[in-house]
């Protein structure tokens, strides 16, 4: 189960051109998919969560969950390792001992705490398997946290950590707000959605 030596990771650097505006702030329910990802974080047992953002992105303090960190990445170009790396260099200087990370993505909203405990449960470096393939969020051992560091900042997640699957029932794995269709195709299925996240532990 998830707990104390698990920190929880939320990417939210990206500069959301295709969408138009930013991924982050997209609301669903009244709450944006920054907050909902860090609640889940929170609920799955992971402390603490760091957000990274870029340094256009500025969410209102009151409308993230207490004791959320937030740090810049300057390069977000660069890509999702490179934000990575940012948030983990961020747990380091709190003097935060990684031994386990779990990385969201804040454009991937299909997930719950209770898939981020049952990576956790199965050990090491991990990842949710559902009807249509992989998805987010992962878990990142300390092997795989070392190997992020020690990376080029533009270098693929993929080909730095092997991620045990973990098969789920998840609906929504692969859902992606990236384009102004598939924020639409989030509209559609908002109702959906929120019963998703409401209908308890069970996976």
């Amino acid at each position: 189960m998830a707990s104390a030596a698990v920190s929880g990771l939320v990417l939210a650097a990206g500069l959301s051109q295709r969408l138009g505006s930013p991924k982050a702030l997209v609301e669903l329910g009244g709450a944006t998919l920054l907050t909902w990802a860090c609640r889940h974080l929170i609920k799955a047992g992971c402390s603490p969560v760091v957000v990274v953002i870029n340094e256009h992105l500025r969410p209102q303090p009151n409308t993230l969950p207490p004791n959320v960190i937030t740090v810049v990445n300057p390069e977000p170009e660069k890509g999702r390792t490179g934000s990575l790396q940012v948030g983990l260099q961020r747990l380091r200087s709190l003097n935060v001992h990684v031994g386990r990370a779990v990385m969201a993505p804040v454009d991937r909203p299909g997930w719950r705490p209770s898939l981020v405990r049952s990576l956790l449960d199965n050990g090491g470096s991990a990842c949710p398997v559902g009807q249509h393939g992989r998805g987010h969020p992962v878990v990142l051992d300390e092997d795989a946290i070392e190997a992020v560091l020690a990376a080029n900042a533009d270098a693929p997640l993929r080909d730095l950590v092997a991620f045990h699957p973990v098969s789920v029932v998840a609906p929504w794995l692969n859902l992606n707000i990236d384009t102004p269709q598939q924020l639409e195709e989030l509209r559609t299925n908002e109702h959906a959605l929120l019963a998703y996240y409401a209908q308890g532990e069970g996976i």
